[in-house]
């Protein structure tokens, strides 16, 4: 008598179960088998091949994110950002609700930074050490205030921008958007 025959059958979430089925085989079912099987090497295990690996998406990201933020550092440009706009970031794989959820406005605000009156470099610096400053405190949501370019003339909101720049250059921050009307609108970020 010949051993089980295996097949496979579908087993709710967990996939595919391997069933075994009882069959027996007649004398010439067995003699037209082993006629069919002649020259087959058997395989000496019962494993299943393993797929093709798949590309390292994260790898992929991480690559594509570093090249993005190299431009950005090699672009000077200031005129991208108009004085009304509103300002989003999110990082890759972030949940979509809690973009949304500070975009409402429905986490608490821990700190803030206040950048009116500052020239880039000091502003850079005051970002820089801020962020630093939140990191190692633990703080997950807080407020800096760009300010809204007013009187920056034909320039428009400088550091509106460059914020947005050096925000998006840090791993640590994982996402930021304009604030509401009431915490100063396109004029300063969560």
């Amino acid at each position: 008598m010949a051993g089980p025959c295996l097949f496979r059958v579908p087993c709710g979430i967990r996939g595919w179960a391997i069933m075994a089925k009882k069959k027996h085989l007649s004398e010439s079912e067995r003699q037209l088998l082993q006629e069919a099987m002649q020259g087959v090497t058997p395989l000496h295990h019962d494993k299943v091949a393993p797929q093709q690996q798949k590309p390292d998406v994260d790898a992929l990201m991480q690559r594509e994110t570093a090249a993005v933020l190299q431009e950005l550092a090699q672009c000077d440009g200031v005129d991208q950002i108009e004085a009304g706009e509103g300002l989003v970031f999110s990082r890759g794989g972030l949940p979509h609700r809690t973009l949304r959820d500070l975009r409402r406005g429905k986490f608490a605000l821990q700190a803030e930074l206040d950048l009116h009156g500052l020239t880039r470099d000091p502003a850079r610096q005051a970002v820089v050490s801020f962020i630093a400053h939140c990191q190692s405190q633990g703080l997950r949501c807080v407020r800096i205030i760009h300010g809204k370019g007013n009187r920056s003339r034909h320039k428009g909101p400088v550091l509106k921008q460059k914020t947005s720049q050096w925000l998006q250059r840090r791993d640590e921050v994982l996402a930021f958007c304009s604030a509401r009307p009431m915490d100063g609108g396109t004029g300063a970020i969560y």
